[in-house]
């Protein structure tokens, strides 16, 4: 049943299964809890049911709190009593065009207009401004959909007084409001009513009746909607694509047909189609997505698919190619090794439904999209999966998947040493390590909800959240960036520290994966503690708990010189380090600029 949670959907075989999809789903051991409060302008039980579905799948068990009927507004600015007490740590608000107060009439004056689009922004800015300071949670929001009527026909579009235009406007001061607010995310329902079709969106019966602002046949698809953005606040979006070859990204056998008779290119419907799948593809890697291969396959076949002259891949495309005679579900096992990412964070891609199963089957933790074998559908599939969702669009994300090509060279370079030392010190490494500032505030908290493997107290926050804390005189917060002759690993540790007397406790202490073994860790917490005994304090408390994935680091703070307070039946851990004495160093491998 859970499989059916799969785009494409079937909104009345969830809806009536519902029940039974979630016990199944509930059942599971390792579902992180999370409190979301849906605030609605309509009716939202249904939307809240088809949520809990799509969350449960993605491993996190929501706590929800609803409000009433389209009380939205006063839940937030006037009456946010429960509200406050549910402590919500994502708020959705459900709204659509049923909840735009006013329209423009073709009797206003065109002048007048602006302020009309300025005051129904206003009352959501409004919203957003009172929850960011009463919760610092994100806040996903609806945008609008497109008019269930237009007055004056296609003249709707454009002029000034037409509700097509009107909302046009309103999406657009959204878009901007979003660009401005770190924890504003637009849930685009004007864009999923477009696709949808706007005439099965909306049903009247439904709004009359029941007050459901939307049909009910469209509900899973703005739930899902709705739960990808969740995955993403929350770290837990997709990092990397794997690949079949044959038939998958070029139509044919490579093996039988050679590079010549494989078909891609502009010379048929059959072979545009795969060229715009590899186009797909290509920008996927090009905004981060790290790319590998997994295919049954000659090596050196499968290599020469990628000198065909209408190829938009290549070679250097792919963090990992793996084309050989052995299962693939091993073949995955070891490219998530060797990119040293979790298991869960890929998706393959295979237009064979029997690989599809036995993956499936071998690896339930990696997503496989229901490809199918129409190469003209691989894109709709993929794209409408929300696999890769993402909340921002950072300079490391654009360089992610050279981050991972170069760890490729490293490991290479790494063979022709005689001790792990020699190499570390061969890689001439470089970091910047400094309080965070604004500049990478996004980055940084996109760093505390994707890293799970180096992150001892695993805490997330909110851009919103570390900004307060980073202008906060009782915090000290450090980023670290580093760099090596292979290449720029972009921003990769953070540490977040609270004052409370002589002691420093600390909140946060992560790493992304893709540095680590190479002694960053040794240098952030030198650094930390020349700012805590600058600071005058005389200890740092550490605090360790365990989870189905940091199992990484259980023995970090006792390698680092911490001394065992206490260790609970959790197996959670407080650990002390005494800096009112001389401190020794433990960086050996990394050059410093402050």
């Amino acid at each position: 049943m859970i499989t059916r949670l799969s785009y494409p959907f079937d909104a009345h075989y969830l809806l009536r299964m519902k029940k039974a999809i979630r016990r199944e789903l509930i059942s599971r051991t390792d579902l992180m809890e999370k409190r979301v409060a849906i605030l609605g302008g309509s009716t939202t039980a249904e939307i809240k049911d088809m949520l809990e579905l799509f969350l449960l799948k993605d491993g996190i068990k929501p706590v929800f709190y609803e409000s009433g009927y389209n009380r939205y507004y006063e839940e937030v600015l006037f009456s946010g009593a429960e509200l406050k007490q549910f402590a919500p740590e994502i708020i959705y608000i459900h709204t659509s065009n049923v909840n735009i107060t006013r329209y423009p009439s073709v009797l206003e004056r065109a002048e007048d207009i602006d302020g009309i689009v300025a005051g129904e922004v206003n009352r959501f800015r409004k919203i957003w401004d009172r929850i960011a300071a009463e919760y610092s949670c994100p806040i996903i929001q609806n945008n609008f959909e497109l008019p269930h009527y237009r007055g004056l026909g296609n003249l709707d579009a454009y002029d000034v007084h037409g509700h097509t235009r009107f909302i046009a406007e309103l999406n657009r001061c959204f878009s901007e409001e979003a660009r401005q607010r770190h924890n504003l995310h637009l849930n685009d329902i004007n864009y999923l009513s477009a696709w949808f079709g706007l005439e099965r969106w909306y049903d009247k019966c439904a709004w009359y009746s029941y007050k459901y602002a939307m049909s009910i046949e469209a509900i899973p698809l703005l739930a899902h909607s709705v739960a990808t953005i969740v995955r993403a606040i929350l770290g837990q979006a997709k990092k990397c694509l794997v690949l079949d070859l044959d038939n998958t990204l070029w139509g044919g056998i490579i093996g039988d047909d050679g590079v010549n008779g494989i078909r891609i290119g502009k010379e048929t419907p059959e072979a545009e189609a795969y060229t715009e799948f590899q186009q797909y593809v290509k920008g996927l890697k090009e905004r981060g997505i790290n790319l590998a291969i997994c295919s049954k396959n000659d090596e050196a076949n499968a290599r020469e698919g990628f000198t065909h002259p209408d190829s938009i891949l290549a070679l250097e495309d792919f963090s990992v190619f793996r084309a050989n005679w052995e299962p693939k579900h091993e073949n995955i096992r070891e490219i998530a090794q060797l990119l040293n990412i979790g298991i869960d964070s890929l998706v393959f891609a295979d237009d064979n439904p029997a690989e599809r199963d036995l993956i499936r089957f071998q690896e339930p933790r990696v997503a496989v999209p229901e490809m199918g074998n129409n190469v003209a559908k691989y894109i709709d599939v993929i794209d409408k999966s929300g696999l890769f969702e993402t909340i921002v669009l950072s300079h490391d994300d654009l360089q992610r998947s050279t981050f991972y090509i170069d760890n490729a060279v490293r490991r290479d370079n790494q063979s022709h040493f005689e001790n792990y030392d020699d190499f570390l010190h061969s890689l001439d490494m470089v970091a910047e390590i400094k309080p965070i500032v604004p500049v990478y505030l996004d980055r940084v908290a996109q760093l505390t909800n994707k890293t799970n493997q180096f992150n001892v107290t695993t805490r997330r926050y909110t851009p919103a959240e570390l900004k307060a804390v980073a202008e906060d005189s009782c915090y000290i917060t450090l980023f670290g960036r580093l760099k090596d002759r292979f290449g720029d690993n972009g921003l990769v540790s953070v540490m977040v520290g609270v004052i409370q007397g002589l002691e420093l406790y600390l909140d946060l202490w992560l790493m992304s994966c893709r540095v680590l073994q190479r002694g960053m860790e040794a240098a952030m917490l030198d650094q930390l503690v020349v700012e805590a005994q600058g600071r005058g304090l005389k200890s740092i408390i550490g605090y360790y708990y365990p989870s189905a994935r940091n199992v990484l680091v259980s023995g970090l703070f006792e390698e680092m010189g911490f001394k065992n307070l206490t260790k609970k039946e959790d197996y959670s851990s407080v650990w002390m380090l005494d800096i009112s004495t001389a401190y020794t160093n433990k960086n050996l491998f990394i050059e410093v600029n402050k």
